[in-house]
Formats: structure tokens, C-alpha cells, sequence
């Protein structure tokens, strides 16, 4: 299976590089894990809803070039779906068995994504009602997607 993690801004804290690289290491036996980063766009602190909009439109158009052709493509969205570890593990699972060993799963910036990604997404994920910074996103996800195939495997895993 191949997954890739599209994603807003570059990270830039250690520790949080260190978590999503251990990661990464450990999906390896279970799927080849590409992370893409796509610049943010350079804007003030105080923007106006159009402004965020342009924000999230210049963002949006880049990462939608970056995405993979065939890809089955999960948005981290606020107002997606929640579920447990579990129900995310059957969610791959499936995808897998019909035929989708491509899965790209894209964060937004700070801002969120443009509604042209969350109209090409073909399933919105939220992993909580809380607002995470975008960063610790990608570590959240990883973990999850890691924890995911070793549900799946019926292999232990702390809880």
C-alpha cells in the first residue's frame, strides 16, 4: 500500500520530526510512506473572511497538483467523520480490499483547506472537535495510520 501524507507548511520542531520520522520507520513493513509539503501561503495575522479564503484557495490549488493521480483522498477536515482507532483500521482495510492501495491523506494549513479539496476529497476525517495546530496533525495521523495497520494485523499495540 502506498500513503501519502499531503500537507501544508514545513515542518520545523525536532521533536515533532523525530515522532513523525519513528513513525514512518515503523510503517515501513506495512506500506511505503511518502510526506509531501506544500508551501503556505505568506499572509498577516488579522485576516478578513476573504482574505482566509484567498489563503485557503492559493494553498489549495497547490496541494491539489501534488496529489497523486489515483489516489484515494482522505481530508482532515473539523466536520469530517470521527471514529475509533478501530473503524479507521476497517476504513483502510476496505479500501485495500476494493482496490485502493493509494491513499492520500491531506492537512490543511492553519487556515483549513479551500472547498475545491474538500470537494475532491472522497471522504472527510476528523479526529476531533478540538482545533490542532497543523503540525502536530501529521504526527497524530501517522500514529494513527501506524496503529491502524497494526489493528488490522492483529498485532499488539499499547493502548
Amino acid at each position: 500500500m502506498n500513503i501519502t501524507i499531503l500537507t501544508v507548511g514545513k515542518l520545523k520542531e525536532k521533536y515533532f520530526i523525530q515522532g513523525i520520522g519513528e513513525y514512518a520507520k515503523r510503517l515501513g513493513p506495512y506500506a511505503k510512506v511518502t510526506i509531501i509539503e506544500v508551501p503556505d501561503e505568506k499572509a498577516p495575522e488579522n485576516l478578513s473572511a476573504a482574505e482566509v479564503e484567498q489563503v485557503k484557495q492559493a494553498e489549495g490549488e497547490r496541494l491539489l497538483k501534488k496529489l497523486p493521480a489515483n489516489a484515494y483522498v482522505i481530508a482532515l477536515a473539523i466536520k469530517g467523520k470521527q471514529m475509533p482507532s478501530e473503524d479507521f483500521a476497517e476504513k483502510i482495510r476496505e479500501l485495500a480490499t476494493y482496490g485502493h492501495s493509494d491513499i492520500a491523506f491531506i492537512i490543511g494549513g492553519s487556515n483549513g483547506l479551500s472547498d475545491e479539496v474538500l470537494s475532491r476529497a472522497d471522504f472527510q476525517l476528523s479526529f476531533s472537535k478540538f482545533t490542532f495546530p497543523h503540525q502536530l496533525m501529521r504526527l497524530i495521523l501517522i500514529e494513527q495510520i501506524y496503529r491502524a495497520f497494526k489493528i488490522m494485523r492483529g498485532e499488539p499495540y499499547h493502548k
